[in-house]
């Protein structure tokens, strides 16, 4: 496994993420030595989604008025439907999001998270993969979508559902090592 030891990692959610989409990543980071911050629109804590309810709470390191891409990097997206869609609709968060493309670092999305890379205007000519019922909106903000547990292009990895967590944490870990990408594109 890739050391991260010097590597900062941000994941970037808000109430109702998918607990395995962010606890499982954040775990794996950590466990190669990167120091992983949740950053969210406001500070205190929250609380994510697991099996149809509300689930744990997880403590905010950052919020995201406190943090740049500079800060990071590499950014981390966790997915269910209620975290995108509010984050979505937050103009700081696409920013935040669409600096890790302009400054070529890696960018993990896994489930609905990818909706926020549409909104983010970053998937134009990006292979990329997510939850079956987003599809048709990738497509739409001109990405090639495929249907594979973990797809990589050029620092972006994304994966379909928490049953892919284990490639998407493999393959999350390796393009963080690797670092910047001069191909990844906003």
């Amino acid at each position: 496994m890739e050391n991260l030891e010097r590597k900062k990692v941000a994941i970037l959610a808000t109430n109702g993420f998918e607990e395995s989409e962010l606890k499982q990543p954040m775990q794996a980071l950590k466990e190669a030595g990167a120091d992983v911050h949740i950053v969210s629109e406001q500070s205190g804590k929250i609380k994510g989604w697991a099996d149809g309810n509300w689930s744990n709470s997880y403590d905010v390191d950052k919020t995201l008025d406190q943090v740049s891409q500079d800060d990071y990097n590499a950014l981390v997206l966790p997915g269910g439907v209620i975290n995108p869609d509010k984050l979505r609709r937050n103009p700081e968060a696409i920013r935040f999001i669409k600096s890790f493309f302009a400054n070529k670092k890696p960018v993990g999305a896994i489930c609905h998270a990818p909706w926020l890379l549409a909104e983010a205007d970053v998937l134009q000519g990006r292979k990329v993969t997510s939850f079956s019922s987003i599809k048709r909106d990738l497509v739409n903000a001109g990405a090639k979508w495929e249907d594979s547990e973990v797809v990589v292009d050029e620092g972006l990895v994304s994966s379909r559902n928490l049953d892919d967590l284990p490639a998407f944490n493999k393959k999350l870990i390796e393009e963080v090592y690797e670092g910047k990408h001069n191909m990844q594109t906003a």
